[in-house]
């Protein structure tokens, strides 16, 4: 009967221990190593084992249902002097590294574009269709003319996020550069915004005369094979008139006619 009564009275002290609040359980907690704390140096003052049943210990103790599922043992007053020279060394003061937002300059601990770009910018300030854009690296490489190097040989190298593609699943991940970054480091590259249109100038009429030569050939080509087709040799009334005689080898001759090209070639015996 004792021993269910016991076993509901830790249940009971386990539920309740279950629904208190945190601070609660830390103090609980904190009170169960003192207790074993108090336990361990009752036992090393002693010189020998207390026998079971001996009357030479110097007071009593009190049991204590804590009712945090353990019992506290109230010691006599040497043990409370001994208890008393425990120093309990107070716990580490957290301090949370806080950034200030460069747009709204309020603190922040995280953000989107803190954890994935290392941009002090807090999700209530962050633009994500305008400055806070995301680009494609090919778009990055075609609108501000850079290289993969620039990407990522020179420093500091651009983060990216990966994406699925979204024209097919099965293709690689798509890196997704910040376009603000992307502006920054083209400025980088190219020194300012006017060099910047000049290379893209320089580049847009390249490529219109790589365009315009390529056109005029396929023109020239066409035109070449039209006259072709139209050309046609009249052997109607034709007389070949030859040329000189040719040996070709010991006993073969050739002539060839001035008008049409054809060769006549003969062995001599």
């Amino acid at each position: 009967m004792e021993t269910s009564t016991e076993i509901t009275s830790v249940s009971q002290s386990s539920e309740q221990k279950m629904t208190l609040p945190p601070a609660m359980l830390a103090k609980i907690e904190r009170n169960r190593q003192r207790a074993l704390m108090l336990r361990q140096a009752r036992l090393a003052s002693r010189p020998y084992p207390v026998v079971e049943g001996s009357t030479s210990m110097k007071g009593t103790s009190k049991v204590i249902d804590t009712g945090g599922g353990f019992f506290l043992e109230e010691e006599d007053d040497e043990e409370h002097h001994i208890a008393e020279k425990v120093v309990h060394q107070p716990g580490p003061v957290m301090e949370f590294d806080y950034l200030i937002c460069g747009e709204c300059g309020k603190e922040f601990m995280d953000s989107y574009l803190s954890n994935h770009f290392d941009l002090a910018v807090c999700d209530n300030c962050r633009d994500p269709e305008g400055k806070h854009k995301l680009m494609t690296r090919t778009d990055a490489k075609q609108e501000f003319l850079l290289k993969d190097c620039d990407f990522d040989k020179r420093e500091p190298v651009l983060k990216y996020v990966l994406r699925k593609n979204p024209h097919n699943s099965r293709w690689g991940d798509m890196k997704l550069y910040l376009r603000l970054q992307i502006v920054k480091r083209s400025l980088e590259v190219w020194g300012s915004e006017e060099a910047l249109e000049e290379a893209k100038e320089a580049r847009q009429e390249s490529r219109e005369k790589l365009k315009q030569k390529r056109f005029d050939k396929k023109v020239k080509e066409l035109r070449h094979a039209v006259r072709s087709s139209l050309w046609k040799k009249d052997t109607s009334n034709h007389q070949h008139e030859y040329g000189p005689e040719e040996q070709v080898e010991e006993d073969v001759f050739k002539k060839t006619c001035t008008l049409c090209g054809q060769e006549l070639t003969y062995e001599k015996m």
